[in-house]
């Protein structure tokens, strides 16, 4: 409750529940034949009363009949010095000889979790704070307390949900990765197109963790998600500019001229793209959910990155990287039965 930004803290070992000690002294009540269990029946019946039966009225109603010490007032401690145990052999026996009463505070319930005690405290984060911050700041403070032996604590919550849902995402990621590679080289039968292709990711996830941190927001699961999509919009897009590059290659273009043309051609038709994509996801980035909008931003973040500097990285790598490609024009024009050319 001591750091700023949460409310809602829940406690349940905030109010614990007052119990009567009754501090039986066990040697004695032996000396004068009195059971523990028969000391406390009779403090039951002094204070609380027991049933003892029921009263029917004519009419049918029914009433508990209560039987206990006639108490005028509200009982205190005081009460129990009058009050008398029988023994084993009949006899009286002054409460106050056997017993040392008092008010011993305990918990108001026991859970468990494993087989060991545990207590849950909960809170939420107010408007305009982060999860993640707060948490930090609250296992912070966890971490400089004087833990006694045998208790410890666990983070749960946000952050429990978050390291479940990543483990399962990590191996979805690596599968998605080499999915999409394994699609690269059988479309262009060529590691060297596949890696012009996907030289575009890097530039798009970078993209959309800066605009995550310009935002504010964490990467968390759904930000995550954003990012799978977002490199398969990435290399979309890289396939229509490095495709086209290779039909002009095949249609006799020289290498320099084959790259400045793809460029041109189909900067218009990706851009065009990359801001239909942008504005479809601007009302999720805008609405301000914790949920969806950093998927939101972690796209229309990377879709700026990489649309800009795709347009001066993928015609370099294109460059450095040539795939062997064969001009079709030429294997045409060769007389049958010539040669190829080397």
């Amino acid at each position: 409750a001591s750091v700023p930004g949460t409310r809602d803290v829940v406690n349940l070992m905030r109010l614990q529940r007052t119990d009567l000690d009754l501090g039986i002294d066990t040697e004695k009540a032996a000396l004068f034949g009195v059971p523990a269990i028969e000391a406390d029946r009779t403090v039951r019946l002094a204070v609380a009363g027991l049933a003892a039966g029921t009263y029917r009225e004519p009419d049918g109603d029914e009433y508990d009949i209560t039987l206990r010490l006639p108490i005028g007032a509200r009982p205190t401690l005081d009460l129990l010095q009058s009050v008398q145990v029988s023994s084993l052999a009949g006899r009286q026996v002054p409460l106050a000889q056997i017993t040392d009463p008092g008010f011993r505070t305990t918990a108001s319930q026991i859970k468990r979790y494993n087989r060991e005690r545990a207590v849950t405290v909960t809170a939420h984060p107010a408007t305009g704070y982060a999860t993640d911050d707060l948490t930090r700041q609250v296992l912070a403070k966890l971490d400089a307390l004087a833990w006694p032996p045998g208790y410890r604590y666990i983070a749960a919550g946000e952050i429990e949900a978050r390291s479940e849902s990543f483990s399962g995402l990590g191996v979805a990621m690596l599968v998605a990765v080499f999915g999409i590679l394994a699609v690269l080289v059988l479309e262009f039968g060529s590691f060297r197109s596949m890696l012009i292709v996907f030289g575009v990711v890097p530039l798009g996830i970078t993209g959309g963790l800066v605009a995550l941190f310009l935002t504010g927001y964490t990467l968390s699961f759904t930000s995550l998600i954003g990012v799978i999509a977002l490199v398969g919009i990435e290399i979309k897009n890289s396939i229509l500019l490095v495709d086209f590059t290779n039909q002009l290659r095949e249609k006799g273009k020289a290498l320099d001229d084959a790259i400045a043309e793809a460029g041109e051609v189909r900067f218009l038709p990706i851009l065009l793209t990359s801001l239909t994509a942008i504005g479809g996801l601007m009302p999720l980035a805008v609405q301000g959910s914790g949920l969806y909008s950093p998927l939101a931003i972690v796209i229309i973040g990377g879709l700026i990155s990489s649309t800009l500097l795709a347009r001066l990285v993928t015609p370099v790598m294109y460059k450095l990287l040539p795939p062997a490609i064969e001009p079709a024009a030429l294997v045409e024009a060769l007389p049958a039965g010539e040669p190829q050319p080397a």
